[in-house]
């Protein structure tokens, strides 16, 4: 036997054989019959991640200034510092205070001003600093008009940062589930047992540190506009809390 015969012969088995192999698997399939797939336990839905937050992606003036008269709610607590408005201008030099969360805004009004290097911690300054005009009906004076900073323009570009400091819907509505005890403790911002990292969060506001980063097991102490709080949190429930 030449070596072309050998090599047609040796082609012809594999051929054979890979067609074999085809047909059992093909018979395994058949009779095996069809298995059910294995369902994946990804562990409990957080019912906050459900929660469909309203984005406005502004672009320039125009997009912000269809905010007027509509309330918005903070969502960036703690954050930001807001000014006395009066004559079209945020007086810079003296804080009003600083936004909490969940706190209902109705916004009034947009502008721009050249901001103070002090101005600029949370929100930078470009050429000039965008601002809302707002009351603040929950407050002692409704009427009061404040400014805050929302955004900037460097020459024609203009950054905004709205769709993170602000919830466009009632976070009360958004977060129902949370129940009226929780609610209670978050407008009043305050902590009890049992909150989660969100509930506290909106409480007490964003400015936090922590000992690890495992979320809802760990401890966190959280600026709390200047009177600090150290909470713990197994399981994310608070276990304990301490002004720190």
């Amino acid at each position: 036997m030449n070596t072309g015969q050998k090599v047609a012969i040796g082609g012809t088995l594999a051929m054979v054989l890979a067609v074999g192999i085809e047909l059992l698997w093909l018979h395994h399939e058949r009779t095996t019959g069809w298995k059910q797939p294995v369902a994946i336990d990804y562990g409990p839905t957080d019912l906050d991640d459900l929660v469909f937050l309203k984005k406005k992606r502004p672009l320039n003036l125009a997009d912000v200034k269809q905010l007027d008269g509509t309330t918005v709610w903070v969502s960036a607590g703690g954050q930001l510092d807001y000014y006395p408005y009066a004559a079209h201008r945020a007086d810079y030099a003296k804080s009003a205070g600083t936004l909490l969360g969940a706190e209902p805004l109705v916004i009034k009004d947009v502008f721009e001003q050249v901001a103070p290097k002090q101005a600029t911690f949370r929100i930078p300054g470009g050429d000039r600093q965008v601002l809302v005009v707002f009351t603040m009906p929950k407050s002692a004076d409704p009427a009061r008009q404040y400014a805050v900073p929302v955004g900037y323009r460097q020459g024609h570009d203009y950054t905004f940062y709205t769709d993170e400091i602000f919830f466009y819907d009632d976070p009360h509505q958004l977060y129902s589930f949370w129940g009226p005890q929780i609610w209670q403790a978050v407008d009043a911002h305050q902590v009890i047992m049992g909150m989660t990292e969100h509930e506290v969060e909106m409480a007490l506001g964003q400015v936090s540190k922590s000992d690890g980063k495992n979320y809802g097991n760990r401890l966190v102490v959280y600026a709390n506009v200047g009177h600090p709080m150290a909470v713990t949190f197994v399981k994310n429930h608070v276990t304990a809390f301490r002004p720190d």
